[in-house]
């Protein structure tokens, strides 16, 4: 009786590290895939000192140039409450750890507020790529985005709720 158990045992170790790596070698973070995501952002839990109420959206359609490295554009709106609304086209860069699904982004925004400011602003973000399927993912992050123009009134710390579509 001992035996079948150990032997049940061994068996299923076997067969849960084959299909371990199996996944491992069809990571959706592999050079040559795309990726197309779209992102809530603000959600009214982001800090910035023009606005009260904050709420946007995002698009972002990117491509891994290497393994674990997604290089990306975006474009997106938002709705900055007592300031006016502001529109932003950027370009960013994101490393995957493919161990726990942890991303580390760099970016940088060209935002335009109104016809009298306009701001360049560099971010970055720390978020993590939940797997619903094999292609598709739920995408929290905390973000931190620098205005240089005028700091105090247009960097924002925020959270954003995206999802992704690896291809």
């Amino acid at each position: 009786m001992k035996k079948k158990i150990l032997f049940a045992l061994i068996a299923l170790s076997m067969t849960m590290a084959a299909q371990a790596q199996y996944y491992r070698l069809e990571t959706p973070f592999t050079a040559g895939k795309y990726f197309v995501g779209a992102s809530l952002t603000g959600l009214n839990l982001n800090y910035s000192g023009a606005s009260d109420l904050s709420f946007g959206v995002q698009a972002q359609a990117g491509f891994m140039v290497d393994d674990n490295v997604l290089l990306y554009a975006n474009v997106g709106y938002d709705n900055n409450g007592k300031a006016s609304d502001a529109f932003c086209l950027g370009a960013g860069g994101r490393y995957y750890i493919e161990q726990n699904g942890i991303f580390l982004g760099l970016n940088a925004n060209y935002v335009h507020v109104d016809p009298n400011y306009n701001d360049v602003m560099p971010g970055v973000e720390v978020g993590y790529a939940f797997f619903l399927s094999r292609t598709v993912t739920i995408e929290p992050a905390v973000y931190y985005n620098q205005s240089l123009k005028n700091h105090s009134d247009y960097s924002e710390f925020g959270l954003k709720v995206g999802f992704g579509i690896y291809l």
